[in-house]
């Protein structure tokens, strides 16, 4: 090999060396410490026990829906703002970008904190509610599904929006001219060049949101509470009250096993589309 030919597997050798450190060295002992038994042998104990009874299917049963759904719900909202961002002048622009990057500079649990106030009983919520007659005296949607998608939404929506206005603003302003010149409506527009030409961001930003919304602890776990436990949680009561990091691993490793059970076929399906 020539010395111009080993140039290029030089400068990639730090990369390739920070990832293996970083996340191939990480995740291989998480694995190799699945299969570890409590009497130091190696078998599928663990697993054995994650499926003995129907408490860990039904956790990470939900924790998938709730990722689903909190993916739905950012990319309804995140996509058009996204394309008002795209669209707004510059001040509006500006401003629009700043409450979209300020929720990321605070602190994840201070901005959970801030939702056990609002979803709370007697809260801001069940006082704009109870006039209206949509909820009663008592109304509040702590350790709840919806208060727990409510919360994500809120926490993970930069994420979608900004991944799909990077995309946006890849699209050629004059494609979306021709198409009203050629008569198409607003709404036609943005169903037949927008969002196609947009869709990598789509999938890009779902596949972001879900990542992050199925490894979450922290806005589950003080939303839910111990009623609507999800695996990420459920992991970290096993490292830090039992100790039982072979346990905790197996439900790291089935956590893994289903996000890429979703994430592998949705971006598959998305490059294909794309391609078509």
């Amino acid at each position: 090999m020539s010395p111009m030919s080993r140039e290029p597997l030089l400068l990639l050798l730090p990369a390739v060396a920070g990832l293996v450190f970083a996340f191939v060295l990480p995740v291989a002992q998480v694995l190799a410490l699945a299969f570890l038994e409590p009497g130091g042998g190696i078998g599928p104990a663990n697993f054995a026990k994650l499926f003995a009874d129907a408490y860990y299917p039904l956790v990470a049963e939900r924790t998938i829906r709730l990722g689903v759904i909190i993916t739905l719900v950012t990319a309804v909202l995140g996509v058009p703002l996204a394309y008002l961002m795209h669209r707004a002048g510059g001040l509006a622009r500006t401003l629009l970008t700043i409450l979209i990057v300020l929720p990321l500079m605070t602190s994840v649990v201070i901005r959970t904190f801030g939702w056990l106030v609002i979803l709370g009983r007697g809260g801001l919520l069940a006082r704009v509610l109870e006039p209206l007659g949509l909820a009663g005296r008592n109304f509040s949607l702590m350790h709840t599904e919806a208060g727990i998608v409510l919360a994500m939404s809120q926490v993970l929506l930069p994420f979608m929006t900004l991944t799909v206005l990077a995309s946006i603003t890849r699209i050629d302003p004059r494609l979306e001219e021709a198409a009203r010149v050629s008569g198409a409506g607003f709404a036609a527009t943005l169903r037949h060049v927008v969002l196609p030409l947009a869709k990598h961001g789509i999938v890009s930003g779902s596949l972001l949101v879900f990542a992050l919304a199925v490894s979450s602890f922290v806005t589950p776990m003080l939303v839910g509470g111990v009623r609507l436990p999800v695996l990420a949680g459920a992991i970290y009561q096993q490292v830090t009250g039992t100790l039982d990091w072979s346990f905790a691993a197996t439900q790291a490793t089935l956590l893994l096993l289903l996000a890429l059970v979703v994430i592998l076929p949705y971006a598959r399906l998305g490059r294909a589309r794309g391609a078509a």
